[in-house]
């Protein structure tokens, strides 16, 4: 009598749950993520589990013999440039062979622009270039690049929504830089959903990340944004890939900021000012100029300020409107700075400078859609606030450094000399500084003024505005 042996059981599918906003994998659903505490934000996600036996045979004969990292290989290029210095400088000098890039921005910002007239620059350098879209097609694109004025016949093009498919295409072609347009368009079989899901993000950012690390050829990702202005798609993305850069910039203003908020090569805080015209974005080399260049003069609430993003000092301009308000509590507004900064601000000029801002409305922006995220910046958005208040416009020759704290101390800050050079090399002849930076901080051409406290800045700013006028 034969003996009958049982069939091998299919391959278990293992269902989980990820969260959309950190990636936080849970065996069950929850209405509350554990990692990041968002509400509502877990969706099922299925994938196949093979046998035990299978995964140890595979293991063993994928096993790689480690090695020291003195011996590990590198490029002989390891960074590419992309025919753009400013670009070039935000990433540390280049592309990293091998690395995978994330830009995300809002819809219409210029993200496909830049990435065109990326693909172009790097095509001219005589490397080959794959673009993939799936969200327009070869005629489209030919088209914006006609419009742009790009010379892009040295870019291939691939309309593709299948990641298998791409990787296909990969290793036919061997391009020297990929572009996928955008990675919430693609979709794999590995992963039993839609395009855009949580596990087919994933899933294909893991398929494109190990190609780059195989091929050693850089990788750009368009990624979209969601209403609050984060990378759409689980937060595990944005581990997984190496730069993330995000694209700024108001809706109404040509010049757009991109910054990076992840380098794993380079510095994380340093921005490049582009302006879009119609032939794309152009590089601006001097954004000082660009940022103040609109200003006028011996208006009240206007004030220059000196920050430093990343190794750059840039001039810009703060502006700020205090009105009687019809409601209560008064409005706090701010364009450009942090809203919770205003409301400190406001309430130091209050209670320690003796301004009434209690029944004040208080809108303060800062024009060219730049983000001033540093403390250097509190002395001259609190001196914008006081001229506003008492009408009084602030000498147009001054520039103000300087943080100020919640007893109305004005606080050292790093790096005063280089920003002082910026503001002379600008027509800058007055600079108001805390007053233990003013002795380190001596630049030929402009007066250097301490000050210990903000009463005692606003006290300097308004005298010297009696004297101009």
């Amino acid at each position: 009598m034969a003996i009958q042996r049982k069939a091998p059981k299919a391959p278990k599918t293992k269902v989980s749950f990820l969260c959309s906003d950190c990636g936080h994998a849970s065996p069950k659903w929850e209405g509350r993520c554990a990692a990041c505490g968002a509400w509502g934000t877990y969706a099922e996600f299925a994938e196949p589990r093979r046998a035990p036996h299978a995964v140890r045979q595979q293991g063993r004969a994928l096993a790689p013999e480690p090695a020291p990292i003195g011996e590990q290989s590198a490029p002989a290029d390891h960074r590419l440039s992309l025919g753009m210095p400013e670009f070039d400088r935000l990433l540390g000098g280049g592309v990293v062979a091998g690395s995978v890039l994330l830009l995300a921005g809002d819809p219409g910002i210029g993200k496909s622009t830049l990435l065109l007239q990326i693909a172009a620059g790097v095509a001219r350098s005589g490397r080959t270039v794959l673009y993939v879209s799936g969200e327009e097609s070869g005629a489209q694109v030919r088209l914006r690049a006609q419009r742009l004025g790009v010379e892009a016949s040295g870019v291939l093009f691939l309309a593709e929504t299948s990641a298998d498919a791409v990787l296909a295409v990969l290793e036919r072609t061997q391009p020297g830089l990929l572009i996928v347009d955008s990675i919430q368009t693609l979709a794999t079989d590995a992963a039993p959903s839609t395009a855009g899901s949580v596990a087919q993000v994933r899933e294909c950012a893991q398929l494109l990340l190990g190609w780059a690390k195989s091929s050693d050829a850089p990788v750009f990702l368009a990624g979209h944004v969601t209403k609050d202005g984060g990378v759409a798609g689980p937060r595990v993305l944005e581990h997984m890939v190496d730069v993330v850069l995000a694209m700024e910039g108001e809706a109404l203003s040509s010049y757009r900021v991109l910054r990076c908020t992840k380098n794993r090569f380079g510095s994380t805080n340093e921005v490049v000012l582009l302006e879009m015209a119609s032939d794309g974005l152009a590089e601006v080399a001097d954004p000082s100029a660009a940022l103040i260049g609109e200003r006028s003069g011996n208006v009240p609430g206007s004030a220059i300020v000196a920050t430093i993003e990343g190794t750059r000092p840039l001039l810009c301009e703060v502006q700020a409107l205090t009105s009687l308000t019809g409601f209560t509590p008064p409005r706090r507004s701010a364009n450009g700075i942090d809203a919770n900064r205003l409301v400190m601000l406001a309430a130091v000029l209050g209670r320690r400078a003796g301004l009434a801002l209690a029944g004040q409305d208080i809108m303060v922006n800062v024009p060219g859609g730049l983000r001033i995220a540093e403390p250097a910046a509190d002395l001259g958005i609190a001196l914008a606030i006081a001229s506003s208040f008492n009408d009084a416009p602030l000498d147009p020759t001054t520039v103000s450094i300087g943080e100020v704290g919640l007893n109305g101390e004005v606080r050292r800050v790093p790096q005063v000399e280089r920003r002082l050079e910026e503001a002379a090399r600008h027509g800058f002849t007055r600079a108001l500084v805390p007053a233990r930076n003013a002795d380190a901080a001596g630049v030929p051409g402009i007066e250097v003024v301490g000050v210990e406290s903000v009463r005692e800045a606003i006290a300097a700013a308004m005298m010297t505005a009696k004297g101009v006028a």
